[in-house]
């Protein structure tokens, strides 16, 4: 029996209204920072922060709606949601289910992943085996985050405060019948001996209680970030994946039409790009406008570049990532 391959059929993306500037920290949240400074580290110009009446799930259905529109699907025809996301709606039950709520398919099975900024790349491994066991057929693939309702809007905050902002992007999976257009493969890897560099410790179950009054004096539920540590594991784990897969396929640098890489920081996209000699026009890059948004980061930056025509049917593309757990991972496919 011949084994089912799969293909992303049409993505979608949404992003808040809310603009916030670099200008912004400094001019109306008091934050010790500048543009120039933020814009250095990091590349970011703007971000967008959801507003009151902005959820994940919200998010993430209005990013699933237009990725079914353009597959000419409804959402009836899914047998999966699969949601990653950092940030979800509440504590339990996952978002995923929210979402289903929201695009009216009760019964249809909701899987939420908390692999962070790897959690698209692990979102889609897992479509593309369901499709592949023959099991569904057509499944959703989401990332979605609100970050801006937990970071440390003051000084003490601001070198994570400054990277982060929401948004989703979404994705159909579904089966392929043409080699021209399907998933080749994925290639996930986690790593916890340095989980803490990139982390929010607190509210957790193994503490008792979850939180106290102190932990919110010492900001111990904001997320910290060691940087360094973080960028030099980023530009070499991304990278790595990226040779993982070219190996597993045959394939060369030079077959690659377009990398879509984690929107974590641009500086370490384009030490990335360097070091395995990509052209400038091979990468993608939209962190500028969006800052960091964590699972929805590689969905977007996709769904971008594929309405610029940057990527066009039968593309070979790679999505790499590297994210807090530590995970990393990459996706080849042709579009």
């Amino acid at each position: 029996m011949s084994v089912k391959r799969s293909r992303i059929l049409a993505l979608g993306g949404y992003v808040p209204s809310n603009v916030v500037t670099n200008h912004d920290f400094k001019d109306k949240m008091g934050i010790d920072t500048s543009h120039e400074w933020i814009l250095e580290r990091t590349g970011i110009e703007e971000r967008r922060w959801a507003g009151p009446d902005d959820s994940g799930a919200l998010m993430g259905a209005t990013a699933a709606r237009e990725a079914l529109d353009k597959a000419g699907l409804e959402p009836s025809d899914l047998d999966m949601i699969v949601y990653a996301t950092l940030s979800p709606d509440q504590n339990f039950p996952g978002t995923g289910v929210f979402v289903g709520r929201e695009l009216g398919i009760p019964g249809v099975p909701c899987l939420d992943i908390r692999q962070q900024c790897t959690g698209f790349i692990y979102g889609l491994s897992i479509a593309d085996n369901f499709i592949r066991a023959g099991q569904y057929e057509t499944i959703l693939v989401i990332g979605s985050e609100i970050h801006s309702t937990g970071l440390d809007r003051s000084t003490n905050g601001r070198d994570v405060t400054v990277i982060f902002g929401d948004g989703a992007g979404a994705a159909v999976v579904g089966v392929s019948d043409d080699p021209a257009h399907q998933i080749l493969s994925s290639h996930l890897y986690a790593d916890g001996s340095e989980a803490e560099i990139l982390w929010t410790e607190k509210p957790g179950s193994k503490y008792h209680p979850r939180i106290t009054a102190q932990d919110l004096e010492e900001g111990r539920h904001y997320p910290k970030m060691q940087g360094r540590r973080v960028f030099k594991h980023a530009v070499t784990r991304m990278p790595e994946a990226i040779k993982a897969g070219l190996a597993a396929n045959g394939l060369t640098m030079d077959d690659i039409d377009m990398v879509i890489p984690h929107q974590a920081n641009l500086r370490i996209n384009e030490f990335m790009t360097q070091a395995l000699k990509l052209p400038p026009n091979k990468v993608h890059n939209n962190i500028q406008r969006y800052g960091n948004t964590t699972a929805a980061s590689i969905p977007l930056c996709m769904h971008e570049a594929v309405e610029l025509g940057k990527i066009k049917p039968g593309d070979l593309v790679c999505l790499v990532a590297f994210g807090a757990g530590l995970t990393w991972g990459s996706v080849f496919l042709r579009y």
